[in-house]
């Protein structure tokens, strides 16, 4: 509890805009996570939203698809926290080095999201949020990492010198928009895999069935939001199709919500996309009530 407290004491100074990292005892991993908050007044008695930018895994939209969309919720009364978790990077994107070094790859991704989750739950008194209505949202692969966190909360792969989690690492909710979903082919997204797996892990079939998410639906999966456009560019739409489709078989209460235009990387803009794919996050604040989150 000390640790955590020494970590996220900035949280006690709503809603400021301090910005730290959930690896602060942790030297090599400080200052490529980072956490920012963006509180209501309303405190632990509105819901609560990690948010995880996209950007193929090798990179984030920080400005789209974090600082725009955690604010927004903010304006919405939701309390946000704009999660800048580890990614390739733009080294691992131009070149190949990781054939022969580590770099940043799974599960490191996932592992910031659930470092996230558990010092939030553990510490949701001094935050001011109610640790039950604590939601993920993700764009593209930042929407891959998200329900990646739905679907593997039993395995803790923080990996901490104190012992696993003292709270659940499952979100109460996933909003996954324009999600990334399949490692395999036809409809993967190569350059997220790519980023996420690696070099070598691109080519194995196990990491392959392991993060085709399509594949690995839990049964007691938190419930999801789903939006994406048919005329996406860049992840292919069948994507958010194999998800919806694994969720209806699991009997997994979600709402999938597909365009027909608007294509990619609109986040909460009221610039980009289309007109009708910028109605998604009012029927996201409908869905938050219709399951009695918010």
């Amino acid at each position: 509890m000390l640790e955590s407290l020494l970590l996220f004491t900035f949280l006690t100074i709503t809603p400021s805009r301090l910005t730290t990292t959930p690896w602060a005892d942790v030297d090599f991993r400080a200052g490529e996570v980072m956490l920012t908050p963006y509180m209501t007044e309303a405190g632990s008695d509105a819901p609560t939203v990690i948010v995880c930018p996209g950007g193929s895994y090798c990179w984030l939209d920080v400005k789209g698809e974090g600082i725009e969309v955690a604010e927004w919720l903010q304006e919405q009364g939701i309390n946000a926290f704009l999660l800048q978790y580890r990614t390739a990077g733009f080294g691992a994107y131009f070149t190949h080095y990781r054939y022969v070094a580590r770099g940043n790859r799974h599960p490191d991704m996932l592992c910031d999201l659930q470092r996230t989750i558990r010092l939030l739950r553990e510490n949701a008194d001094e935050y001011g949020i109610d640790p039950e209505r604590l939601g993920v949202m993700g764009f593209s692969a930042g929407g891959h990492l998200v329900m990646s966190s739905g679907c593997y909360y039993m395995q803790d792969f923080t990996r901490l010198p104190q012992g696993g989690a003292s709270v659940s690492l499952r979100p109460d909710f996933i909003a996954s928009i324009y999600p990334v979903v399949t490692m395999k082919p036809p409809y993967v997204h190569r350059r997220s895999r790519r980023g996420l797996l690696g070099e070598w892990g691109k080519s194995s079939r196990k990491l392959r069935r392991m993060m085709s998410l399509e594949d690995n639906i839990p049964d007691d999966c938190p419930p999801v939001f789903i939006v994406n456009c048919k005329d996406d560019p860049v992840v292919d739409w069948h994507n958010s199709v194999l998800l919806d489709s694994a969720l209806t078989v699991h009997g997994i209460d979600h709402r999938y919500i597909q365009y027909k235009e608007g294509r990619h990387g609109f986040g909460v803009s009221e610039r980009y996309g289309s007109e009708e794919s910028r109605k998604w996050k009012y029927a996201f604040l409908d869905w938050l009530d219709e399951i009695g989150i918010k």
